[in-house]
């Protein structure tokens, strides 16, 4: 059984098997008896490398001897691997030719933070997002057939990624198809948050019953020499399935589950998976893990150890400390306690992501108001939309990046009948270092284009705060973004009024050039504003969009520039020049946003430096466009 440590690795571990296999090709020419001693070694190298970088921690931790398992028996890259979610792909990209590169791991130019197909051979999709294994998959399964291949196609999901509807429909789907193809559940009763729902309950439950094993063994013995007997028992165990084990909801889809095993006892995994290899139609394995396994702290708190910040070396000099200022997602977290306290009617909906979207002490104070959904996007909006067709006041807070899975409900469930939902939507623009899987990209493109959608960009704490009590007090459906991270430390008013619909506010009074703040890039406005004597407004709402602000500044400026940290095709930019036009209002108009790629993984400054939305950038954008006009 796996070596339990108790500290992170300050100097590289002496991993004498892990360096002869560091490739599939050099794992499998390792004997069996020698792979528990490598997952000691790759455990600890996995314990230094994220403690060098910081990074995604526990997942990794409990797939060591799966992931051993599987390069060892399957013939990657030829057989098909494919990771859900990516969080605990570490392992698999150290055994996969990149281990010396780790170091770079969530850097600008170095490993990414998820499997990727431009990286690696071994990285056979790419990810980031739950619950798109069993799909990709099957895909590669069909595929393969067509194409006369012997190959193999493997996914791998973890018990939160399967509460996601899409793993169903693949569920649902492959047996149609008879796809020779394999199913891994992952099941360590933890996702990032606490896992929820029916199916998590169902799947724990069954690890304590060790009597349904025994006596389904031993029956089959008895009975199989009564031929009568044995029909009989044989439709008892179906019913009988249904009541105890979770093996019945797979093989009523159609697939031939075995299982659960221990996930971290590696000759039984071994065995277990050459026996499967080769068996025809869709098969299920189920293995219990332990998220963290192996690493002390982490088994005990395997949510905080989810991921990690990089060690800071023993001699470095004391950090300076930095000035306290609140997390937009703590600012939510405050006004929605405190709204819910002025409002009966407030629920609070989220996908999974209690701790992310800072709903802990909502879920403590309000837990008859607290609705976490598991890892479904969908269900979340239009659960919001029903309850709101009764008469309760939802608030659904999501990341930008995860709402994008919600977006037919969005417009279907609840824009389309005017259904009173805030969208509280976390880490919108670019995240860092988890790269574009994860960015905030294209929010305010994809809600402006929806009828009757109130869109607000909060600039700092206190809009924030202002704005989601203006969304939260319209009638209709409405959104606040905002980003990941800190602001500028602005006094919050404790009030829960609203501020103005579709009116922004001059922050600067300049000449010459005015720059149309959308959001949190205001503060950068203001550094150039003061170099170049610019007027900034503060736009707040994209839609409706002040277009008596916009006219007047159209009127007495030479150039208008409009800054957001969204795509500039479809942004709030591209509202400004869009009204312009409907007005017939002539004037030159530079957009500044993200561009038309998709922005690499970095730290968020480098990104920003990246698209030219730092200050220096903004200034030069700037200076260049008034020297075309002239």
């Amino acid at each position: 059984m796996p070596t339990t440590f108790k500290e992170i690795p300050r100097e590289r571990p002496v991993t004498p098997l892990l360096d002869r296999a560091d490739t599939p090709h050099g794992l499998r020419r390792l004997g069996e008896a020698e792979l528990e001693t490598l997952a000691d070694e790759l455990r600890l190298e996995l314990l230094y490398s994220v403690g060098q970088t910081g990074g995604h921690f526990g997942a990794g931790l409990g797939v060591i001897e799966l992931t051993i398992a599987l390069h060892y028996v399957f013939d990657t890259p030829d057989d098909r691997l494919v990771w859900d979610v990516g969080h605990q792909a570490y392992p698999h990209k150290i055994l996969t030719g990149r281990r010396a590169r780790m170091s770079t791991l969530r850097q600008k130019e170095g490993v990414a933070a998820f499997p990727r197909r431009s990286e690696s051979e071994y990285d056979t999709f790419g990810v980031g997002h739950s619950s798109t294994s069993i799909s990709a998959a099957l895909g590669m399964a069909i595929a393969s057939r067509l194409q006369g291949s012997e190959r193999k196609s493997i996914a791998v999901i973890g018990d939160g990624a399967l509460t996601a509807g899409m793993a169903f429909e693949a569920l649902n789907h492959a047996p149609e198809v008879a796809a020779d193809m394999l199913v891994i559940l992952n099941d360590n009763d933890m996702s990032i948050s606490r896992n929820v729902g029916g199916l998590s309950n169902y799947l724990a439950k069954i690890l304590s019953s060790r009597t349904y094993s025994s006596m389904r063994e031993g029956s089959k013995k008895v009975l199989s020499r009564l031929p009568g007997a044995w029909e009989i028992a044989r439709r008892t165990e179906e019913y009988a399935k249904g009541m105890l084990v979770p093996g019945t909801l797979f093989e009523e889809l159609g697939w031939n589950y075995i299982g659960p095993i221990d996930g971290h006892d590696l000759p039984t995994l071994i065995a277990t998976l050459r026996n499967m290899r080769d068996l025809k139609g869709p098969q299920f394995l189920h293995v219990v893990t332990k998220k963290g396994k192996g690493f002390a702290p982490a088994e005990v708190d395997p949510i905080g150890y989810h991921a990690i910040t990089k060690l800071e070396p023993l001699n470095a000099p004391a950090a300076q400390k930095k000035i306290s200022a609140p997390k937009y997602s703590g600012v939510f977290g405050q006004w929605i306690c405190d709204m819910a306290d002025a409002d009966a009617r407030l629920v609070g909906i989220t996908p999974a992501m209690k701790e992310g979207s800072d709903l802990v002490a909502f879920s403590e104070r309000f837990p008859e108001r607290y609705f976490d959904v598991a890892i479904a996007e969908q269900h979340a909006v239009t659960l919001a939309a029903g309850m709101a067709c009764e008469g309760s006041k939802p608030v659904v807070a999501i990341y930008s990046t995860f709402l994008q899975r919600g977006y037919d409900q969005l417009i279907h469930d609840v824009a389309v009948q005017n259904l009173d939902v805030l969208f509280a939507i976390d880490r919108a623009g670019l995240v860092g270092e988890d790269g574009p899987t994860h960015a905030g990209s294209f929010d305010l493109s994809y809600l402006r284009c929806i009828p009757g959608m109130l869109v607000m960009t909060p600039s700092d704490e206190n809009e924030l705060r202002k704005l989601l009590s203006t969304g939260y007090l319209h009638t209709g459906p409405a959104a606040v973004r905002y980003p990941r991270g800190t602001g500028p430390n602005a006094v919050i008013e404790a009030d829960l009024e609203p501020l103005e619909i579709g009116k922004g506010v001059v922050r600067r009074q300049g000449q010459g050039v005015a720059i149309l703040a959308f959001g949190v890039q205001l503060a950068e406005a203001l550094v150039v504003a003061e170099k170049l004597d610019a007027t900034v407004i503060d736009m707040r709402f994209v839609k409706p969009l002040d277009e008596a602000l916009v006219s007047e500044a159209a009127a007495n400026h030479e150039l208008l520039v409009t800054l957001e940290e969204n795509a500039v095709m479809g942004g709030a930019g591209a509202a400004v020049s869009e009204f312009l036009a409907r007005a017939n209002i002539l004037k030159s108009v530079l957009h500044l946003g993200l561009p038309d790629v998709y922005v690499e993984h970095a730290k968020p400054a480098q990104m920003l430096t990246e698209c030219g939305l730092d200050a220096q950038g903004i200034e030069a954008a700037i200076n260049e466009r008034l020297a075309l006009i002239g």
